[in-house]
């Protein structure tokens, strides 16, 4: 059953609702522990850049670069007095339209319920008033030491927080790189018809099911062969060769393969190489005396 990392009220009005906060996320992203040629574990040590003596934690003071080179220094108790005061209060300052918001602005996302049987009938108010509304609410909560900016929404038929970045955190589009929208760039209305049926033909409903994260399921695969002491068997293909396309050409060519069914369309663009039968080979790892014995599994230090 999953644990509550935060608890409080939401405040909106003269209307309170004692909710928990749960996790909405779970990574899964490898980790690997750092090793020496022999195998042992290596650890990492707070040292000076100057004298390479290891530094105790209680020494450590924090410094924070005003220029190149250039550092005020602080200690942590001068930054206590600025410690935002945890309230244990979710405050909504104001409601807005859901899809007002852009999602650049949310960061992570939790799941809040109600807390006890007294809370899930105003729980159940604020659920389906925001739902019929189609509003989120604003507001800051303070989580274990940090203020956050908040988002609180209707998700799946619960409400959902999501922490929120702050307006200044957020880079405008006008400083990417020769703009963002390719304003020097023109398009013909052919290629926009064009453009737009191969986007109907690869429309589909939203299923998050049926992605994968290729990569770490590889990587698992291969840890436990490993682990298993068996032959490591890699393939390699051959490096992709063909002419470069124009636009229309590309266009033409992703519009057809829709049309019979496939979805190479959805890799049409500017400059697309074409296809040809990728040849591999296998390349085998063998073994010896050393990385037999880094395949037995490690145990955490």
């Amino acid at each position: 059953m999953a644990r509550a990392i935060w608890s409080g009220t939401i405040s909106f009005g003269l209307v309170n609702v004692p909710v928990k906060l749960y996790s909405a996320v779970h990574s899964k992203n490898l980790q690997f522990h750092q090793f020496d040629p022999k195998g042992n574990r290596v650890k990492n040590k707070r040292v000076s850049e100057k004298s390479g003596r290891e530094v105790d934690y209680s020494e450590i003071v924090k410094g924070y670069e005003v220029k190149k080179g250039q550092y005020v220094m602080v200690d942590p108790s001068e930054l206590d007095a600025y410690k935002p005061e945890s309230t244990k209060t979710i405050d909504i300052s104001d409601f807005v339209d859901l899809d007002e918001i852009d999602p650049i602005y949310y960061e992570n996302t939790y799941y809040l319920a109600p807390d006890g049987k007294a809370a899930e009938k105003p729980y159940r108010l604020l659920l389906e008033s925001m739902e019929k509304k189609g509003k989120a609410a604003i507001g800051k909560v303070v989580i274990r030491t940090k203020q956050y900016l908040a988002a609180i929404r209707p998700l799946d038929g619960v409400l959902a927080l999501s922490t929120m970045r702050f307006a200044d955190e957020v880079v405008p589009t006008s400083e990417v790189k020769n703009g963002s929208s390719g304003k020097g760039a023109s398009v013909s209305s052919r290629e926009i018809d064009m453009a737009s049926q191969i986007i109907d033909s690869l429309t589909s409903k939203w299923d998050p099911s049926q992605y994968h994260d290729t990569y770490r399921e590889q990587v698992l695969g291969l840890l436990k062969k490993k682990a298993e002491g068996k032959e490591i068997v890699v393939d390699e293909p051959e490096e992709e060769q063909g002419q470069v396309l124009d636009l229309m050409e590309a266009l033409e060519a992703s519009l057809a393969e829709a049309k019979k069914g496939g979805r190479s369309g959805s890799r049409a663009g500017g400059a697309k190489k074409s296809s040809r039968a990728k040849k591999s080979t296998k390349k085998t790892t063998k073994k010896s005396s050393s990385s037999r014995s880094h395949a037995r599994t490690k145990k955490s230090a």
